[in-house]
């Protein structure tokens, strides 16, 4: 998959060059390309931003170089996505939605936000990851990313996306590791104990204790 992110900071994706996205791209299963806006901007101090008609507090992203800077990237079949706190709820099934898709386009806000006639140039999705407002972009088109990466092959196994939380309908449950105690805190004596058939039965009774004390509502969806 290809993934474009339009961007005025382009150093805040540094992290997607680390982990497991990184390891990703050197095995050439993603392909991330950072796109500057400033570098669309006819202004000749590369301003991306003015005021809002009609007043109001701070200032929004000039259509002019967000088109541009779409225009060099999109093609017939990409997908743009806007992240925004007016769009639709981020969830599993739309990054698994979005996993599908061979282009995504990232388009990353900032300020008050965008002129709004960039959504009637373009077909671009706005996603929200949650009911709270940020300074930009940025972070929620990460998220984004790092989420939808896991569904693509070969970027993570299998076994790990049948087994984590929200991937049954509930949160994963207690996981532990050596040293068997620490602190006078034991492993649970059935994960140590070699019945598979026990094991499996622990895991998901704590998943459903777990869901129970701290989801109730995945619980009610059901």
């Amino acid at each position: 998959m290809k993934i474009d992110i339009l961007t005025l900071f382009p150093e805040a994706f540094a992290p997607l060059k680390t982990s497991i996205l990184g390891r990703a791209e050197k095995d050439e299963i993603l392909k991330f390309n950072i796109v500057n806006i400033r570098d669309f901007s006819k202004d000749k101090h590369k301003k991306c931003d003015d005021y809002p008609f009609g007043g109001s507090a701070g200032m929004l992203m000039m259509v002019q170089p967000l088109y541009d800077a779409i225009k060099s990237v999109y093609k017939r079949g990409s997908k743009i996505i806007f992240p925004s706190p007016i769009g639709q709820k981020f969830s599993v099934p739309v990054a698994q939605k979005l996993s599908k898709c061979k282009h995504l386009i990232f388009v990353c806000g900032h300020y008050e936000g965008v002129d709004e006639r960039i959504f009637e140039l373009f077909p671009i999705q706005q996603i929200s990851i949650g009911d709270y407002v940020l300074t930009g972009g940025e972070l929620p088109a990460m998220v984004i990313i790092d989420t939808v990466a896991r569904f693509i092959d070969g970027v993570i196994s299998k076994d790990s996306l049948t087994s984590e939380s929200f991937s049954n309908g509930l949160l994963e449950e207690p996981q532990y590791t050596r040293p068997q105690e620490f602190m006078g805190l034991k492993v649970p004596d059935v994960l140590i104990s070699g019945n598979h058939a026990e094991v499996e039965k622990w895991r998901k009774e704590k998943r459903l204790e777990r869901t129970k004390a701290l989801r109730k509502d995945l619980l009610n969806t059901k």
